[in-house]
């Protein structure tokens, strides 16, 4: 169910086995990072996911990994670790299941009690022994299926299945250099890149709070720019605006291919 998305396949041994990423693996720290936004786009824009509101969260959780490692290694000796955000072939949410942060949704998203699941979800793959707990996390979704019923293309399936192949969030990113198919024209409820539906559904995000991150904050183009806007956008303003946002990851071309499918 992973369509072109060919990475999905590759390197399930590293996957299963974290000392294959970092020889002499003991432990793997998981962490989550919030990124639900204090403002929220204009109604007649083009949908934007939230996650993509401000600054690329790999370039920025990246960096916040290096400097969790350096202060281990600087408060209890020699560590070595990886750190890892959606860039290699790491079960993440599995990690993050066995951590106690939360449970798998029917959506496919690690789901938090307290904070809903507008978070990223982060690795760092340490050579040392810790102190372990074992939590019991029970799956709160009970029988709700409003991610199920909302989803526009039914991408959510039972059993806590998702076939990405379906999914707004594969048509408008990871599709890349082909056109969106017409059987999924008018599904898209104006969503130009990513999708949300799922999560914003949720019940559980009611309890999501404004994150405290600087580089998180929402773009005024993001939040603000009409369909007329995004017309008008030219390939030098696009990079310009855009330099460090997870907009760049379907490229100008790729943004004006799921505006001319939405128009």
């Amino acid at each position: 169910m992973n369509g072109s998305m060919s990475y999905m396949e590759n390197h399930f041994d590293l996957r299963i086995d974290p000392t294959k990423l970092l020889p002499g693996a003991k432990s793997v720290i998981t962490l989550l990072k919030n990124y639900y936004p204090p403002q929220i786009q204009e109604t007649v824009s083009p949908k934007i996911a939230k996650y993509a509101f401000g600054n690329d969260y790999h370039e920025v959780i990246r960096a916040q990994l290096k400097t969790f490692l350096h202060q281990i290694n600087s408060q209890i000796g020699a560590v070595e670790g990886r750190g890892f955000v959606d860039s290699a072939p790491v079960l993440e949410r599995s990690w993050a299941l066995k951590s106690g942060l939360g449970w798998i949704g029917k959506n496919g998203n690690i789901i938090n009690k307290q904070q809903g699941s507008f978070f990223f979800i982060a690795t760092l793959i340490v050579d040392i022994v810790l102190d372990y707990d074992h939590p019991i996390i029970k799956d709160y979704c009970g029988s709700c299926t409003k991610c199920i019923d909302a989803c526009p293309t039914e991408a959510i399936l039972p059993n806590k299945v998702v076939d990405g192949s379906k999914c707004i969030s594969y048509f408008t990113i990871e599709l890349k250099d082909q056109l969106i198919p017409e059987s999924v024209k008018g599904k898209f409820e104006n969503w130009m890149f990513g999708c949300d539906v799922c999560q914003d559904v949720c019940p559980w995000n009611r309890f999501s709070k404004p994150n405290q991150e600087d580089a998180f904050t929402p773009l005024p183009e993001i939040l603000n720019y009409t369909f007329a806007d995004w017309e008008m956008l030219t390939e030098e303003k696009f990079k310009s605006i855009f330099k460090h946002s997870p907009l760049k990851r379907s490229k100008y071309k790729g943004i004006k291919r799921n505006l001319k499918f939405l128009l």
